[in-house]
């Protein structure tokens, strides 16, 4: 198999990934395909929770190799990787690297410039450091999923998206690589510790601010953006599919009122006390017809209107078919890498990497002869 690297900003940047799920690898992703050279150390027998390896799309544009890191030697081939790398991500709670011999004293040891990303929920200390958890508990407590949903609902759940995506992986990104940047000027790698409480939290920096100053309510519902304003927010149709509005400034405003057929309400864009009477009247017109009706509508307008679409819908829209938003690899349906360069175009290069499927190419490419040596068989799909 022919190496991954070659395409991207980050072209001859070499990760190494020790496999878990979740944040971890979105974010080795993230930079295999942004063009790093990625290497996930698989575990013998999976990591649980997992999909076929063949659709996770999460090991795409990466390398595999599988390294059993409770045997003799199993430490000493992650610290040959770490030793060749630039990055290294791992996501166990606080302290199992260390035990497993695999920690950032260990690895500095060996490569003192080394970028050593940790992935976390709670974070590396702190009451809960040690506890188990997933994306819900994490911005449950942030009070990010407390401002999402009905107010007279419990909280809507937002997959994992704002905590293990956003959140953690999309932070512990930032932090690899502004610590790279650090070590390639000074010679010095150092510790992220990329904690999903903390990412969740900072997310909601402008809404802490307007919380301050008095312009947020803290409850769900009762907001501009949070679907308490009858121009932001969604609406049924006819079909029973939905319209999302966004009109928030005057002049999208205005347009929106026209289209939808409702001028009247001009003037209550400021008026609180008319805004259950707007609502009523917004949803009332978009129950008159279909979702790809209104669609029509609005399509050639700045009223800030778009149809809600379903995952397997999105991708046929034609804004995103123009911009090849999403691209069929091996015939898997998946976004396109984000996002876009004008000097170093990246791409799918290369399926789900399969669990231990590389380990001789690695060995050879990143001049670590003794991972061939000790090669595990390749796990195929259940």
């Amino acid at each position: 198999m022919a190496t991954t690297p070659g395409q991207g900003p980050l072209t001859g940047v070499r990760v190494v990934e020790l496999a878990g799920i979740g944040p971890g690898p979105f974010a080795a992703m993230l930079l295999a395909d942004l063009g790093a050279d990625v290497v996930r150390v698989d575990r013998p027998g999976g990591t649980g929770l997992a999909i076929d390896t063949e659709y996770d799309i999460t090991n795409r544009n990466k390398r595999s190799v599988i390294v059993d890191l409770k045997s003799p030697d199993g430490p000493a081939r992650v610290l040959d990787l770490a030793a060749r790398a630039d990055i290294l991500i791992e996501g166990y709670r606080p302290g199992v690297a260390e035990r497993l011999g695999v920690g950032p004293e260990a690895c500095h040891a060996r490569n003192p410039a080394l970028v050593y990303g940790r992935m976390t929920g709670w974070g590396q200390d702190g009451p809960l450091a040690e506890r188990a958890g997933h994306d819900i508990a994490y911005i449950a407590v942030t009070g990010t999923l407390g401002m999402i949903g009905d107010p007279d609902e419990p909280p809507a759940v937002p997959a994992n998206l704002v905590g293990d995506y956003a959140g953690g992986a999309l932070y512990l990104v930032v932090g690899v690589l502004a610590a790279l940047h650090h070590a390639r000027a000074t010679g010095a790698g150092q510790v992220v510790d990329a904690a999903i409480v903390d990412g969740t939290s900072h997310l909601s920096a402008m809404i802490h601010g307007m919380l301050a100053a008095g312009g947020w309510q803290d409850r769900r519902g009762a907001n501009l953006l949070d679907g308490g304003c009858p121009y932001y927010g969604t609406y049924e149709t006819a079909d029973g599919r939905y319209m999302a509005v966004g009109a928030l400034e005057p002049q999208f405003y205005d347009e929106f009122l026209r289209l939808l057929g409702v001028e009247d309400f001009a003037s209550a864009r400021k008026d609180f006390s008319r805004w259950g009477e707007l609502r009523d009247a917004v949803a009332a017109r978009f129950k008159s017809r279909t979702r790809d009706e209104w669609t029509a509508v609005f399509e050639d307008s700045d009223a800030c209107v778009a149809p809600v679409l379903s995952l397997r819908e999105a991708p046929r829209h034609p804004h995103l078919a123009a911009r090849g938003t999403f691209t069929d690899h091996g015939g898997i349906i998946q976004p396109a890498p984000a996002p876009r360069f004008s000097a170093t175009p990246t791409a799918v290069r290369t399926g789900p990497a399969q669990p231990g499927a590389d380990t001789a190419d690695v060995a050879r490419d990143w001049y670590v002869p003794d991972l061939a040596k000790h090669q595990q068989p390749t796990k195929g799909p259940e």
